[in-house]
């Protein structure tokens, strides 16, 4: 490793949390992974893992993704989420993906592109969230006849995805009973996969009773979406308020908080590259910071290309958290009371500087943190202690 900044990502935690989501909640028969944008930024290394852990199916945003997948394990099958261009097909069928098809003219269209093999489908069903998939059900209807009749398209699944939680509002029943009405005239059950449910939903909600599959996402990366209340004035107000907003808008069962014993897999380090002195007065970086007191600068070659800006708020170095006072594109600066060494590690995330209170500070979600960590970043892939070194 040439630069010295660097993702850690734990694959056995990934492969432990995998098992523990699937022994709770083990009514499923097929356990979908959803690795899009480089498995949430942990990197595709990490699907070995998840594989082990008990994933049995995958799920892609694109083909390039699903292509990318197939370096790694050429088994297991891959779903691409969103529709592909007719002119690739070929390509998804040589390599055995699985694709979406969302609407009736896109069917249509591959029908007419002459396959020169079987290609199986899942179709996407919109429910609600107005993204993707069949609104209508007389075109879906049409679309299952189309199907049947072709020699060499082979449904597989069908499924849609939830706008929301359903917790406090009735959108996630309103979007169920959607799915129910578009596909009354399908027996669901002569469809091998019938996937509904993501990572939050498979949480907050019993199990559909005509689903087979759960997509998991963030979940396996170590985010169980159990939330707690807490005990405080402001925690009980809020408590009282979800009370009322789900008698209100007649709301199904829920359940707010889970058992589930996962961690977090990735973190992110660096190192100093520079120590210097400053007194009370100066200024740091690009005339953004006036030093309060004497002290040092420590200079770490990490900055918003890798998707870190002062808004992190501070960094952990032996023993200290140091205030980040300044940022740029390749580099951070942060103000120490105690002088460090060059070389000295730096923590960005992981141990002592929690996810969860790295998402606090930027005031995002994980998805965006993990997905804001670039590409660049090289990942170290632990998994039954080897260490991998993978520049994506």
């Amino acid at each position: 490793m040439q630069r010295k900044t660097y993702a850690v990502i734990n694959g056995e935690q990934i492969k432990e949390n995998v098992k523990e989501i699937i022994q709770k909640y083990n009514d499923y028969e097929y356990y979908i992974g959803v690795v899009k944008n480089n498995a949430y930024h942990h990197g595709i290394r990490c699907i070995l893992d998840m594989i082990e852990g008990g994933v049995n199916y995958l799920a892609v945003s694109s083909l390039e993704e699903a292509l990318q997948i197939r370096k790694y394990n050429q088994e297991i099958s891959i779903l691409c989420l969103e529709p592909i261009s007719i002119e690739s097909i070929d390509d998804a069928i040589n390599a055995n993906i699985t694709l979406t098809v969302e609407s009736l003219s896109y069917l249509k269209n591959m029908l007419k592109s002459d396959l020169y093999a079987s290609l199986k489908i899942h179709i996407a069903i919109d429910s609600g969230m107005n993204r993707l998939g069949f609104k209508s059900k007389n075109e879906l209807n049409e679309a299952i006849s189309l199907i049947k009749e072709s020699k060499r398209i082979i449904l597989e699944g069908i499924y849609t995805h939830f706008a929301t939680s359903g917790i406090i509002d009735s959108k996630w029943d309103l979007q169920l009973q959607t799915f129910q009405k578009i596909t009354e005239d399908i027996d669901l059950a002569s469809i091998p996969i019938v996937h509904l449910g993501r990572s939050l939903t498979l949480v907050n909600h019993p199990k559909i009773s005509f689903a087979n599959g759960i997509r998991l996402g963030i979940i396996m990366y170590g985010f169980s979406q159990s939330q707690v209340l807490g005990k405080g004035f402001r925690s009980k107000l809020r408590s009282i308020k979800m009370k009322y907003l789900q008698k209100k808008n007649h709301c199904s069962t829920t359940t707010l908080q889970n058992d589930l014993k996962l961690k977090t897999a990735m973190s992110l380090y660096s190192e100093i590259i520079s120590i210097r002195d400053v007194k009370e007065g100066d200024y740091v970086g690009y005339n953004t910071y006036r030093i309060k007191e004497d002290g040092y600068i420590a200079t770490i070659p990490i900055g918003y290309a890798d998707g870190v800006t002062k808004k992190f708020e501070k960094v952990y170095i032996k023993g200290d958290y140091c205030e980040i006072v300044s940022d740029s594109m390749d580099m951070i600066m942060v103000y120490s009371k105690k002088k460090k060494k060059v070389g000295d590690q730096v923590e960005i995330f992981g141990e002592h500087i929690p996810i969860s209170q790295v998402c606090l500070n930027n005031k995002i979600n994980a998805y965006h943190l993990f997905n804001q960590i670039s590409n660049r970043v090289t990942r170290v892939h632990l998994s039954k202690n080897r260490k991998e070194e993978i520049i994506y």
